[in-house]
Parts: C-alpha cells; sequence; structure tokens
C-alpha cells in the first residue's frame, strides 16, 4: 500500500490519500516525493504556512504527476524556491512543491552560449557550474540563493543601465501547466505564454526548464567610495550611472552620505598575464562575528529606544566604511563576477522597493529624506516633500538600497521578450529604491515604525511614476496595477486564464493583487482562499502564520 511506502499520505483525507494510492499502481512506478508536517518559512521569516504536503519532484514526469493528482485531488499547487521574497506569495495550507532536487545542467552550446537547466537550479549552483565551463551569467542582483525560476518569475534585477531584468538572456521555458501538459515557449513560439511566463508570479504552471544566453566567464574589477549625497545629485544626470558598467548606490538618509559601488569587467588577457590580480577587498570589524552581533544588538536596542537609530546609522557605518568622504574612503578588489555581485543581506528584514524613472533619483531622495528628517525651511536639504503624513518620531533603518537597470538595452514588446508584468520603464532607465526595514531577532520594530515609513515611501513612488518590484512588500489593489499595466496586465490575465482556468496555481497573493477582489460566486474552483492569520512568537521564528482553505463553494 502507498501509506506504507510513504507515511506521509496518512495524515491525508481519504479520498486524496486514495487519488494518489490509485495513481501509484497506474502511472508505471513514476515517484511521489511528498511529506507531511513541514514548517514553510520565508527566508526573513515574515511568513510561515503548513502545507499538506511539501513535494519534491526530480524529474518532468514527476512534475507532471504532482499537476495531475493535484487536479483529481482538487488541491491548489504552490511552487516555492529559498522563499526569499518577504511576501505571503509562496504561503499555502494545500500543497507546495520545491524543486531544490530538479537542479542539473541538461546542455551547453560553448558555439552560442545557450545553456539549458533545470529549473530548481539556485543562482550560486548555477554560477558554479557555468563557471567550470568558463561561462557565467551576465548580471546578478545582489544575492544568490533563488532558484533561477523564483528569480524570473518575479523579475530579479542587477544594477547596470547596461542590463535588464535577469530573465532577457531567456531564449526558451519549459512550463508544466494545469492539464499536466508541459509546453516549450519563446519569442516565436507561443509568444504569449513566453512573455506571461517571463514573469509569472507563479501563476501559471511550474517552470521545468530554461534556456539561457551565457557569456564567457569573467571577472570584475570593482572600487567603493564614500561621499555626501549632494556630490551624487549633481553627479547623477552626468557620469554617475554611466562611469562604470556596473553601479549600485547605498544612500544613507540621516548622514546625508553614500557608498557608491563601481564595477567593470577586467580584460581577460590583463588577468592570464598577471597584470591584473585577483584581489579581495580589505576587512573590517564590521565583516566579523564582533561586527555582525554588535549591529544586530543595536538595532535591538531601537526597538525601544528608537531615537538612537540615526546614532546607530552614524557609527555603524562610519566604523565600516570611515567618517570621512571621498578618496580616503575607497576600497577595491578584484573578483570573479558570481563573487564580487553578492552582498550579506544579515538579519530578517522586510523590503519594499518600487521602480521609477532614472532621472527621478534625486527628487526621489531629497523628498525622502526632508520627510524623514522633519526639515523645515532654511534647513540644509530642505525641499517641499510632499509626503501627506507625519514622519514625527519616526525613525527608520539604513541604508536605502539603490540600483538602475535599462531593459530597452535587450527586450522589447515588438521582439515579444519583454514579460508583460515588467515593472521597469519601457522608454529608458529605471531606478530601483529598496526601503529596509530589519527585524532584530525576528522582531517587528515598534510604534508601527515599518507601516509609517512604508506609507510614507510609497506614496511618493506613487507620485514619481512608480511601480513596485512585485517579490517585495507593497501596497496596491488590483486595480492599481490595472490602471499602471493598462493592456499588458490584461495579455497577462487572459494567459493565465487560458492555462489555468480553474485556479490550480490561484492563491490569496494572487486574488490580492491580480484578480478582481473576491467574491464567492467568481472564485475559481481549484483557488485557496486566506482563512486566518495569527502571529507567530519571535522564539518559534516570529511572522506571521498565514492559514488558507480550498475554495469553499467548489466541493472538492
Amino acid at each position: 500500500m502507498a501509506t506504507e511506502s510513504n507515511p506521509a499520505l496518512a495524515s491525508l483525507p481519504s479520498n486524496v490519500r486514495e487519488i494518489i494510492e490509485l495513481a501509484s499502481l497506474r502511472d508505471g512506478g513514476i515517484p511521489f516525493r511528498a511529506k507531511a508536517a513541514h514548517v514553510h518559512r520565508t527566508w526573513a521569516g515574515t511568513f510561515t504556512s503548513l502545507p499538506e504536503l511539501y513535494i519534491q519532484p526530480e524529474s518532468v514526469p514527476e512534475v507532471q504527476k504532482v499537476v495531475r493528482l493535484a487536479r483529481h485531488a482538487r488541491r491548489r499547487v504552490t511552487t516555492t524556491g529559498c522563499g526569499h521574497s518577504p511576501s505571503d506569495i509562496t504561503c499555502t495550507s494545500s500543497w507546495l512543491v520545491n524543486l531544490d532536487n530538479f537542479n542539473k545542467i541538461i546542455s551547453v552550446d560553448h558555439l552560442t552560449g545557450l545553456v539549458t537547466v533545470q529549473a530548481g537550479i539556485r543562482l550560486y549552483q548555477l554560477s558554479d557550474e557555468l563557471d567550470r565551463r568558463g561561462l557565467a551569467l551576465p548580471s546578478l542582483g545582489s544575492i544568490n540563493e533563488q532558484s533561477i525560476a523564483g528569480a524570473i518569475s518575479t523579475g530579479t534585477h542587477g544594477s547596470s543601465i547596461k542590463h535588464g531584468l535577469i530573465g532577457e538572456n531567456i531564449t526558451e521555458l519549459k512550463i508544466t501547466l494545469a492539464n499536466g501538459e508541459t509546453l516549450s515557449c519563446s519569442p516565436e513560439d507561443k509568444p504569449d505564454l513566453f512573455r506571461a511566463a517571463l514573469i509569472s508570479l507563479g501563476a501559471l504552471g511550474i517552470i521545468t526548464e530554461v534556456t539561457f544566453k551565457a557569456v564567457p566567464a569573467f571577472s570584475l574589477a570593482w572600487s567603493q567610495a564614500i561621499d555626501s549625497d549632494k556630490r551624487i545629485f549633481e553627479r547623477w544626470e552626468k557620469d554617475l550611472w554611466s562611469q562604470a558598467e556596473f553601479v549600485r548606490i547605498w544612500w544613507f538618509p540621516y548622514m546625508r552620505r553614500a557608498a557608491v559601488w563601481t564595477a567593470d569587467v577586467v580584460d581577460p588577457v590583463d588577468l592570464k598575464t598577471g597584470a591584473v590580480k585577483q584581489r579581495e577587498p580589505p576587512t573590517s570589524y564590521y565583516d566579523s562575528w564582533l561586527g555582525y552581533y554588535v549591529y544586530h544588538n543595536l538595532l535591538a536596542l531601537s526597538r525601544w529606544i528608537p531615537r538612537i537609530t540615526p546614532w546607530i546609522e552614524w557609527f555603524v557605518f562610519g566604523m565600516q566604511y570611515g567618517f570621512k568622504n571621498g578618496e580616503a574612503t575607497r576600497i577595491n578588489a578584484v573578483q570573479p563576477s558570481q563573487k564580487a555581485f553578492l552582498l550579506n543581506c544579515l538579519y530578517s528584514q522586510s523590503v519594499n522597493e518600487w521602480a521609477i524613472p532614472l532621472h527621478k533619483g534625486p527628487e526621489a531622495l531629497q523628498r525622502l529624506g526632508a520627510w524623514l528628517q522633519n526639515l523645515k525651511p532654511g534647513d540644509e536639504g530642505y525641499v517641499e516633500h510632499g509626503i501627506p503624513y507625519s514622519a514625527e518620531g519616526l525613525w527608520v533603518h539604513s541604508p536605502v538600497e539603490v540600483r538602475a537597470s535599462d531593459s530597452t538595452v535587450y527586450t522589447s514588446r515588438e521582439a515579444n521578450t519583454r514579460p508583460f508584468l515588467d515593472p521597469t520603464q519601457s522608454d529608458g532607465p529605471t531606478l530601483y529604491l529598496n526601503a529596509i526595514m530589519y527585524r532584530p531577532y525576528h522582531r517587528e520594530p515598534t510604534y508601527n515604525a515599518t507601516e509609517r515609513y512604508y506609507l510614507g515611501f510609497e506614496w511618493l513612488m506613487r507620485e514619481l511614476g512608480g511601480k513596485p518590484h512585485w517579490a517585495k512588500t507593497f501596497t496596491a489593489t488590483q486595480a492599481d496595477l490595472a490602471r499602471w499595466y493598462g493592456e499588458d496586465f490584461q495579455r497577462w490575465g487572459t494567459v493565465r486564464e487560458s492555462v489555468d482556468p480553474e485556479g490550480m496555481f490561484v492563491g490569496p497573493w494572487h486574488r490580492r493583487y491580480l484578480l478582481e477582489p473576491i467574491q464567492s460566486d467568481k472564485l475559481l474552483p481549484l483557488e485557496e482562499i486566506q482563512q486566518t492569520t495569527k502571529e507567530v512568537p519571535a522564539r518559534q521564528g516570529g511572522g506571521i502564520q498565514v492559514v488558507g482553505i480550498q475554495n469553499p463553494v467548489v466541493p472538492n
């Protein structure tokens, strides 16, 4: 019996268990690698859920079996990788699929640079495998824990006006749909499915294979220095973003300073001849366990004494970068690209990131800074911020991460390579502003600081024509997003309806942002809806536990 070989099935309702057991007798021995009692938690510990089953397929036939069984058992299916999104997008009380064991390199063509991989491979695994073959991804974000499917599906990006989203180099995808069929799609073959799947948000099916164009492995010579934000603003339209291939900035609103990181590709001949040598950056106390815990405990203390937050910014980042501006703070290194791009995310955190036109960056940061510091006319740095919420008694964490990209370099609607739900500008460079609030020891900042910060931050981003990063924390309605994306939003929805009419891959997050407001007569047959939420004690990891139920209107 299946219950004997897989004890996890014993906890299932009898009708679901019977469906799985009968399928196991008929499908030629295709494994169903499922277990119960799994606790799903986002990387930041912001949300948790208890899926009925946690399933880790290792082949396309196994993925197809999961989908067929879910359809017969009337269950929703959610896919997760590392859970790096701080939102509840991957939370479910139904079936949770993880592709960590579906992570192989399928093929590599060194002549064309085309690489095909199983979709569960994590970016750090992919980078290592590519490096062994003399190849690399053209650009990366600040972390490499995500699966390639997860990075694609949420619009992950790096920081370069010579590159766009990570997914811009994808030439073909394979996706298993709700009917159990696995289809290929590309700009030439099923282009609407391809454009929808490039940022699918997990609502179309399970991406199983990804083909993309890699580049020859490269190293980056990078440099970082501190300067006043006034100096940054002066250089903004001149050469700030064009001074190197990769540029990213961390802005400290209370100190009015910024760390500017620039990187260029090293000529491989120089590396081969020894004219340029690999060199690690200098380390400080901040990079040690001492710095880690000093900062962490200061953040914890600020929960009770929020007014010390600006002092923490001055002390911690002064100790890390130096207390002066200019060349005296500059550090340099030469590292392989997959290492140079990375950033230590440190602690549990909430992140709220929006994409706005690049040229509006100085206005956005100056207005945000004036609001956060409650500047008055005559104060240095004062501008009329216009934010209709008080920042009195509000103290926020640093830095604000400032990055840029340009999706128009390699993708376009005309070529069927731009995702329908691409939040970047379609006519030029995009700026991303990422507002971070740490959760020291998995405890939220006090006095509703995160909520108040994000309320003002989002108001400003909307005012400047922004769109939220899909994987981050944000508040918007389906009507907001439909208005911002226009026809592309409708076309994405049309594809979703065609490939998953019963809503097997639809959950509360998708209903909240992508579908019409919930009405019992419009629920999809397999849709999961949110039943309750409850706070999890910090000693158990903190965050919010989400409990969902299958659509109660349509019988299972």
